[in-house]
C-alpha cells in the first residue's frame, strides 16, 4: 500500500483516537478542574491560538515549494529554501515571545470583568509557559510539513498517535493526584519538545535533508511570503471565527458560559477534523493534479473524496443528532445541555465544507486563497458582531447561531466560486456525491428516531443503540449506497 493511503488511513484513525480520547479525558479533567477552572483553561488556550497563526502559512508554503523543487529535480534550490524558512522561523519565534510579552503584562486590564485575582494570577503563570510551548512548536511544525512534502505520511501521523495516547496517560496520573490546569499545560510543552525532537531526527536521518544558505537573499523571503501571507491570512480568519466566540463571552459574560461553550465546539472541531485529514495529505497530489490534468479529471477525483466524507459524516452528524443529548448527560452533565445545540450548529454549518476538503487543497495549488481570504474576511466578522449581540440575550447558544450564519454565507460565496471561477461543475459534484446516500440516510434517520423516542436511556442502552444504529448505516450503506469503488476500498481498509 502506498504511502498516500496509508497516510490517508492513518489521518482517519489519528483523528478517531484523538477524538476517543478527547471524549473520554474531558469529563475527567472537568471534574478534577471544576467548571470554572476549565473554562479558564480554555480560555487562554484560546488566546494562544491566535499566536500560532504566527506560522504565517509557512507549513502549507514548504509542502507547495518543496514538491515542486523535486517535482523539478532541483536539489540545491530545495536546500537554499529550507535555509531561509530555518531563517524566517527564528525571527517568528523571536517575535511570539516579544507580542506574548506584551499580552501578559496586559492580561488583567483584559479580563479585569470575568476573573478574579486568583484566576487571573493562574491565567498569567499558564499563559508565560504556554508561549515558551508556541516559540518551540510552531518551528517544529515544519519539520512535520517537510515529511508530508516527501510524501512520507506514515512517520508523522504515528509519532502523533503515540503522542495523543502518552498525553492521555499522563494528564490521567497528574490529575489523579491533585494536579490542576497549570499541570497540563507543563505536561504539553514537554511531550511537545520531545516528539518535536523526535520528528527533527527523522527527517535529518530518513530523509537526508539539508539546509543550505548559501543563496539566501530578499527576492527568497519575498517569494515564500508572496504565497504564505494568503494561508497565513485564511488560517486567521479561520481561527478567528471559532475561536474569538470563547473570548468574547469570557470578556461579557463568566468562565462556566465559556466552558459550555468550549464542550460544544470541541465536539464540533472534531468533526471539522475529517478536512484536515484528506487535505494534510492530498495537498502535494493536488498541486501536481493542478499541472497535469483536465478540469473533468479533477472532478472525478473530487467526487470519489466527496462520496467517501459524505458517507463518514452523515453518519456521525445524524448518530450525534440521535444520541449526542443523551451523551452528554452522561458524559459531563447536566449543566452542559446547552454544549449539545452548539456541536449540532456547528456540525451542520460544516458539512459541505468538509465533503470539499479536497478542493480546499486546489485552492492552494492554483494560487487561489487570496480570494477566499477575501470572502472570510467580509464574512466572518459579520457573523462575529451578530453573535456578540445574540449572546447578550441567549448567552452561548446565541454566539454559536451569529458565528455559523457568518460561516454559511462565506461557503455559499465560495461555492459560486468554485463554479465559475475554478470551472468545477458543482451541480454534477453536489448530483453524483449525494447519489443514492442522502435518501437511504434520511431513512435510516427516520427510523432510528421513531424506536429512540420509545425507549429511556441509560449509559448501557445508549452503547447498544449506537452499536445498532451503526450496524444498521453501514449495512445498508454496504448494500444500496455504495458503488463497487467504494466498496472494494472497504475491503482493502479492513484488511
Amino acid at each position: 500500500m502506498s504511502q498516500l493511503k496509508k497516510g490517508a488511513i492513518l489521518s482517519y484513525v489519528n483523528i478517531g483516537l484523538t477524538n476517543l480520547i478527547g471524549l473520554v479525558l474531558t469529563p475527567f479533567i472537568i471534574r478534577s478542574l471544576g467548571d470554572s477552572e476549565y473554562g479558564l483553561y480554555v480560555l487562554i488556550g484560546s488566546l494562544i491560538a491566535y499566536l500560532s497563526l504566527m506560522d504565517l502559512g509557512l507549513n502549507n508554503t514548504i509542502i507547495r515549494f518543496i514538491s515542486k523543487y523535486r517535482a523539478e529535480g532541483d536539489r540545491a534550490g530545495e536546500q537554499n529554501f529550507l535555509g531561509t524558512i530555518f531563517l524566517v522561523y527564528i525571527a517568528i519565534s523571536l517575535l511570539i515571545v516579544f507580542i506574548g510579552v506584551l499580552f501578559y503584562f496586559n492580561l488583567d486590564r483584559f479580563f479585569s470583568k470575568s476573573l478574579s485575582v486568583e484566576q487571573t494570577d493562574k491565567a498569567k503563570i499558564m499563559f508565560q509557559i504556554l508561549i515558551f510551548n508556541m516559540a518551540i512548536t510552531l518551528p517544529g511544525g515544519a519539520f512535520t510539513a517537510i515529511c508530508n512534502a516527501y510524501e512520507n505520511f506514515v512517520w508523522p501521523r504515528m509519532v502523533s498517535i503515540i503522542k495523543y495516547i502518552s498525553r492521555a496517560i499522563i494528564i490521567v496520573a497528574i490529575l489523579s493526584f491533585g494536579g490542576k490546569a497549570i499541570s497540563i499545560v507543563i505536561t504539553d510543552t514537554i511531550l511537545n519538545i520531545i516528539f518535536i525532537t523526535i520528528t527533527i531526527v527523522f527527517v535529518f536521518k530518513k530523509l537526508h535533508i539539508k539546509f543550505g544558505f548559501e543563496e539566501i537573499n530578499k527576492k527568497s523571503v519575498k517569494t515564500i511570503f508572496s504565497y504564505s501571507i494568503w494561508i497565513f491570512l485564511l488560517a486567521i480568519t479561520s481561527q478567528f471565527i471559532w475561536n474569538a466566540g470563547q473570548v468574547i463571552l469570557g470578556t461579557v459574560t463568566d468562565t462556566k458560559t465559556v466552558a459550555y461553550y468550549a464542550v460544544g465546539v470541541m465536539l464540533g472541531s472534531y468533526y471539522g477534523a475529517f478536512s484536515g485529514a484528506i487535505s494534510s495529505v492530498f495537498l502535494p497530489r493536488a498541486t501536481q493534479m493542478s499541472i497535469n490534468n483536465t478540469k473533468s479529471e479533477i472532478l472525478n477525483t473530487m467526487i470519489r473524496l466527496g462520496r467517501i466524507s459524505l458517507l463518514i459524516l452523515l453518519f456521525i452528524l445524524t448518530g450525534f443528532i440521535l444520541f449526542g443529548r443523551e451523551f452528554i448527560m452522561l458524559w459531563v452533565g447536566e449543566n452542559y445541555k446547552s454544549s449539545y445545540i452548539i456541536a449540532v450548529i456547528f456540525m451542520l454549518s460544516y458539512t459541505i465544507p468538509l465533503i470539499l476538503s479536497f478542493v480546499n487543497s486546489l485552492v492552494e495549488a492554483y494560487n487561489k486563497v487570496r480570494f477566499k481570504v477575501t470572502v472570510y474576511f467580509i464574512f466572518f466578522p459579520l457573523g462575529l458582531i451578530l453573535g456578540y449581540y445574540l449572546s447578550k440575550e441567549y448567552k452561548e447558544i446565541g454566539m454559536m447561531l451569529g458565528v455559523s450564519l457568518g460561516w454559511l454565507m462565506a461557503q455559499i460565496v465560495m461555492l459560486i466560486f468554485y463554479h465559475k471561477g475554478l470551472g468545477l461543475n458543482m451541480f454534477v459534484f453536489f448530483k453524483q456525491v449525494s447519489h443514492k446516500i442522502l435518501i437511504l440516510v434520511v431513512s435510516i434517520f427516520i427510523l432510528s428516531w421513531i424506536l429512540n423516542s420509545y425507549l429511556s436511556s441509560n449509559i448501557s442502552l445508549l452503547i447498544l443503540k449506537i452499536f445498532t444504529y451503526t450496524f444498521l448505516y453501514w449495512a445498508v450503506m454496504y448494500l444500496w449506497g455504495m458503488n463497487e469503488s467504494e466498496k472494494k476500498m472497504l475491503k482493502i481498509i479492513k484488511k
